[in-house]
């Protein structure tokens, strides 16, 4: 199947949903036991079936996520791509920047990367100096735009302010269950200045799979659509937010593919927003910086 795009107003397009590589390798750490190839083989199944929106960052396995992503696209057309990675805040210094692009770029064995994120605010350098390597790597072609992550409100703001180009996107945890970018105002901000907000779990680790609730249970019967489904198309619903999620295996893909190619009704996206069980107003995982 063909992914949506969605598209802002300044011009700048991605797909509504891609595919997640954290874990993909080992976690913070490369898993030497790790099935490489397996991984690999899930990772070309999801762009055989439509998924090219591709998420990962140098944090990831010690960047061997990035090494494994590098296998599975060499045998495609680079332009039918989307490839997204990240830059750790402990390189966020200029040069460390610079590096660490051309690291991911090497071990992604592509010439560029079509959005760029600062994985998470570092407070103690500052802004400017990395917005101005961003820039660079920009100028340069090394990467087609710029994002963030993780970022609060006065920082996204704080970043946009010290930078030649747009900010496109923030990477947040955001969920039917977690709902700190929707407290802190972020969505709000983002939807008002054009910004794509691209939130990580969309599921919550499976959890919302296993969530019994009579609201959850009576939208997916109405809709004839799996929990993962409903919470998945909650988001890609809403005004300028994208997902993603990871799905080596076969019948997560199929499921999560499912979410696509039609759209709660606005009073079923208004009712899981306000009603939705359990809800909590700040991450377990990275807060807001």
């Amino acid at each position: 199947m063909r992914i949506p795009d969605k598209k802002l107003n300044s011009g700048f397009s991605m797909p509504v949903f891609g595919f997640g590589t954290w874990q993909i390798g080992g976690d913070t750490r490369r898993n030497h036991l790790n099935d490489d190839r397996g991984q690999t083989a899930g990772l070309i199944r999801a762009i055989e079936e439509g998924i090219v929106h591709i998420d990962t960052a140098e944090r990831y396995a010690e960047g061997h996520a990035e090494e494994i992503i590098g296998a599975a696209i060499k045998n495609y057309k680079r332009e039918k791509l989307f490839l997204v990675s990240k830059v750790w805040p402990n390189h966020l210094k200029y040069e460390d920047v610079l590096k660490s692009a051309e690291g991911s770029l090497k071990r992604l064995r592509t010439d560029y990367l079509d959005l760029y994120l600062i994985h998470m605010p570092n407070h103690a350098i500052p802004i400017a100096e990395t917005m101005r390597a961003m820039d660079m790597l920009k100028k340069e072609g090394l990467i087609k735009n710029i994002g963030v992550s993780n970022f609060s409100v006065d920082s996204l703001a704080a970043a946009q302010k010290v930078t030649q180009n747009k900010i496109v996107a923030n990477q947040v945890h955001y969920n039917l269950i977690y709902r700190e970018p929707e407290k802190s105002k972020l969505l709000e901000y983002c939807q008002k200045h054009d910004i794509f907000l691209v939130a990580w779990r969309p599921v919550e680790k499976g959890i919302l799979g296993k969530f019994a609730n009579p609201i959850l249970d009576g939208i997916c019967l109405k809709y004839k659509k799996t929990a993962v489904q409903i919470a998945i198309n909650w988001l890609v619903c809403q005004k300028n937010v994208i997902t993603l999620a990871k799905m080596v295996n076969r019948r997560h893909l199929e499921e999560n593919l499912g979410s696509l190619g039609w759209q709660l009704e606005k009073e079923d996206i208004e009712k899981l927003r306000t009603d939705f069980p359990g809800q909590k107003s700040l991450s377990d995982a990275v807060r807001l910086q």
